[in-house]
């Protein structure tokens, strides 16, 4: 135990060691299986060529963005503020930065690189049986969400070790201060790692839903032939979108969250005073803790996710590995908290006990089962919210745009409500604190969270393949399974995110008051309450923004394809082949172009706002964009998901007013209408939501402890003109004293 105690420090990226070897395994394992026949490779490899195009041109594009924020981020440390207002920085914050980039677009490129490599040997699984086709598919999936899990407590376990033995000098009086300069340059980290996401989600989000719309309005609505059908010129194109999205986006996504979480929970740590057998430092080491050991269940519970004959539930064997990982992350919690945690400690005045930690831990487990859950109702086949925009199909497609927009509005109640009461029971338990705690509680199965969700887009490949190669119908069939059951982890994966991100914005914004100096924020100010309104307005031009980006690509797209029907003879009777790469070409330019006006609001307004106009109204705006855009993140995502999975419902037949209904009948036309509406919210501005909400509030906490030297030096200076009138003033004396200390206290809360 005193080896731990001593050590602990350097064990924990033991733990993301752990995750990457597993992945590497289950990496090697995918690649040895059989990759099917000649036309099912070649399209496998039109696939994996067209994914990497992209990713080289976004990552081209990214490198500039890179160097540019790491020039001003060096420079930005080396500012020391002043002796009343130090600024806890270092030029060491841009290799921080730079390292968190990097890691973010190699989790999204682990993701993609086996997506592309499983989805064809999951079609060739699906010709022997649905368990296989499971099988190969989740392992795909466990290969991301082991190696995304990895990589952050890697990354950030190993450069908070060596900023630790760097800056901090351990039982020295300036130790508290050294550590707070620790953590401030490692916020760097988590700044790449969310700036990279934001380009990576919405870019991907663009590329993958131009595609996707351009050959749902041209080929199923227009010329009447499936989904992926190889004569669709942009098949292709839609098929390596599901690749650059939902994978290296999603991927990039959550490894974003997971280091803002773990990060924001530190933050708050460091302020806690807790007399413990680690100098203090327990509270900050718990996060990562936690993390570490979430990411060794997650690997155990894996190995549960699995079906015997193809009658079985699917959607059942995934939530066993989810429902197990979850309940051994919250028992190994305990002890973790009881072994870490001294029996009492406070923050800013808040006394709270080591179990208040682990209850907390608790709230947190629960808000994410619960959104998780509530994301399932409203998006999956069956249930009353698809079944109502399945009905009101019939009737044309405004009445399924209608149904869709309603069960979006109305899925933002219970998470809203479940919210709630995860922020109000956790800082009950914790204060701040325990709202960080519950975050991290929440995220640290995220391994076991996005190998199910990858598990989607490998299925939906895998189904494209089949379509396109002409396989038996009863292979398609065992994919459409996975497929539709992807679409539900999907959609309950982003409820997830989402859900993440409010908790750790949250936290984030309570360790950004701390370090920015600001107790409260007074809405009664005008210049505060209008940054509110500002801050809620940024998720709706966000959102419009990419909706319209993904509308103008559509459009090409559209052109495109009709252009090759009408100019390439033979494509419809299988005589000529289509021109893909033109397609292809058509989503790689238009998303690289369009995702950067979105992620340049996220970046610029904090720093515009909070250097004009101070930290208190930097607060509103945040609180605004919080508020805005996690209602924003759910409406979207689940209206786009249940129309999707009421598209899907008519594939196998619908019963709308005793009538079966099937592929091609006008009530299917409306509801790909609705998909087609669906899919810029569900996979573009929707999921971009709480990778924006983050972002802005890490921004704000990197920039926090400039502003808050600004408002000392603007303080200091106010009291000295106030001190020197004194000193040049002889009569009435004592009155002018009284002024000083009159204007001093004005100033002090007008600041």
């Amino acid at each position: 135990m005193n080896f731990l105690q001593q050590n602990l420090i350097n064990i924990i990226p033991v733990f993301g060691g752990i995750g990457i070897l597993v992945m590497l395994f289950q990496s090697a394992w995918v690649t040895r299986q059989d990759a099917g026949d000649k036309t099912m490779s070649e399209l496998a490899g039109h696939i994996a060529d067209g994914a990497m195009a992209f990713l080289k041109a976004e990552w081209k594009v990214l490198s500039y963005f890179v160097i540019i924020a790491g020039i001003l981020l060096a420079w930005s440390g080396t500012l020391q503020g002043s002796a009343a207002a130090p600024i806890h920085s270092s030029p060491v914050i841009a290799i921080a930065f730079l390292i968190g980039a990097v890691f973010s677009a190699f989790a999204g490129y682990i993701g993609m690189r086996i997506a592309t490599k499983a989805n064809v040997r999951t079609t060739q699984a699906a010709r022997t049986s649905l368990a296989q086709a499971l099988k190969v598919s989740f392992r795909g999936g466990t290969v991301m969400g082991f190696g995304v899990a990895g990589l952050a407590i890697l990354g950030l376990g190993g450069l908070f070790i060596v900023l630790y033995h760097t800056f901090v000098h351990p039982g020295t009086p300036e130790s508290p201060e050294q550590l707070k300069k620790t953590i401030e340059v490692l916020a760097g980290f988590s700044l790449g790692a969310e700036s990279i996401a934001l380009f990576a989600r919405v870019g991907g989000g663009i590329y993958t839903k131009a595609a996707d719309v351009g050959a749902d309005l041209v080929g199923k609505v227009e010329a009447g032939i499936p989904e992926d059908d190889v004569r669709n010129p942009a098949t292709i194109a839609d098929n390596v979108g599901d690749n650059v999205g939902d994978v290296a986006g999603m991927g990039a996504d959550l490894f974003g969250s997971y280091v803002a979480t773990i990060l924001a929970t530190m933050v708050l740590g460091q302020e806690i005073i807790s007399a413990d057998q680690f100098g203090g430092m327990a509270p900050v080491l718990l996060p990562m803790l936690i993390a570490g050991l979430g990411l060794i269940f997650s690997i155990i519970a894996s190995l549960f996710v699995k079906i015997s004959k193809d009658t079985d539930s699917v959607q059942k064997a995934l939530n066993l590995g989810n429902w197990l990982s979850i309940l051994l992350t919250a028992i190994a919690s305990y002890f973790a908290v009881k072994w870490l945690l001294p029996p009492s400690m406070s923050i800013r005045g808040f006394q709270f006990h080591a179990m208040s930690v682990y209850h907390s831990i608790l709230v947190g487990l629960a808000v994410g089962t619960l959104m998780s859950l509530i994301t399932e109702y409203y998006t999956a086949m069956g249930n009353r919210p698809v079944q109502s925009i399945i009905r009101q199909s019939s009737t044309g497609h405004a009445t399924n745009i209608i149904g869709g927009l309603s069960v979006g509005m109305e899925s933002t109640v219970l998470p809203i409500l479940v919210l709630a009461a995860g922020i109000y029971g956790s800082y009950y338990f914790a204060g701040f604190y325990g709202v960080a705690i519950a975050a991290a509680g929440m995220m640290a199965t995220t391994a076991m969270q996005l190998a199910i969700d990858a598990f989607g887009p490998i299925a939906d490949n895998a189904g494209g393949i089949a379509e396109m190669s002409g396989l038996p119908k009863e292979v398609r069939e065992r994919t459409d399974i996975l497929d539709a059951v992807g679409n539900t982890t999907a959609a309950t994966g982003k409820g997830f995110a989402i859900a993440s991100a409010a908790l750790t914005s949250l936290a984030l914004f309570a360790a950004f008051a701390g370090i920015s100096g600001i107790t409260s924020i007074d809405i009664y100010k005008a210049n505060v309450l209008a940054g509110l309104f500002v801050g809620g307005m940024i998720p709706f031009i966000f959102s419009s923004l990419c909706i319209s980006a993904v509308g103008r690509a559509a459009m090409a797209m559209v052109e495109e394809v009709r252009r090759q029907f009408k100019d390439i003879p033979g494509i419809m009777e299988y005589k000529a082949k289509p021109e893909y790469e033109k397609c292809v070409a058509i989503s790689t330019e238009a998303s690289i172009r369009e995702m950067m006006l979105p992620g340049a609001i996220a970046l610029i307004a904090p720093l515009v706002v909070g250097f004009t106009f101070g930290a208190e109204v930097l607060g509103g705006l945040l609180a605004g964009v919080t508020v805005s855009g996690v209602l924003m993140g759910i409406f979207q995502s689940n209206a786009g998901g249940a129309w999707d999975n009421a598209k899907k419902s008519f594939e196998k037949g619908v019963l709308i007013n005793g009538v079966t209904e099937y592929k091609g009948s006008d009530p299917h036309k409306a509801s790909v209408t609705g998909d087609t509406v669906g899919d810029p919210f569900k996979d573009t501005s929707g999921p971009s939501m709480n990778i924006l909400i983050k972002l802005m509030s890490i921004v704000s906490l990197v920039i926090a402890p400039h502003i808050a030297a600004g408002i000392s030096n603007n303080l200091s200076t106010e009291i000295k003109k106030e001190i020197k009138i004194v000193k040049t003033t002889d009569v009435e004396g004592k009155i002018r004293l009284d002024t000083v200390k009159n204007s001093t206290d004005t100033l002090i809360n007008n600041q």
